[in-house]
């Protein structure tokens, strides 16, 4: 939404500065309307001085080389590594062991397969 409204003013999308009333004010001064009103009021003019500095930072798109390198063959590192190689990355899996590392290598079996874990 916010976003929509920078687009429709023709701002770049860099140019919003965000105050957090709720979370930062009207839950901390709760039982204070007037301590909530006086805080609000200056959380939003520390906002309007802060967007004041704000600069559009250009963006560009380059080509990204879909490789990765997954440390370690245990649980995570071999469920990293094939969920990379779904979306297409070549990836390349590296444990320091000749088998199964982490505590994938205390598993007798594996499952669901039921195959060997070593």
């Amino acid at each position: 939404m916010f976003q929509s409204v920078l687009k429709a003013a023709n701002l770049p999308k860099r140019m919003l500065e965000f105050v957090n009333i709720r979370e930062h004010d009207s839950f901390v001064h709760m039982h204070d309307k007037e301590a909530a009103t006086d805080k609000a009021k200056s959380l939003i003019a520390a906002a309007v001085e802060r967007a004041k500095t704000l600069e559009d930072v250009p963006t560009e798109i380059v080509d990204v080389t879909k490789k990765a390198l997954v440390i370690g063959g245990g649980v995570a590192g071999l469920q990293t590594a094939l969920d990379l190689a779904k979306l297409e990355y070549d990836v390349t899996l590296v444990e320091q062991s000749p088998t199964t590392g982490g505590k994938m290598a205390k598993l007798d079996r594996t499952f669901p397969t039921d195959d060997c874990s070593i």
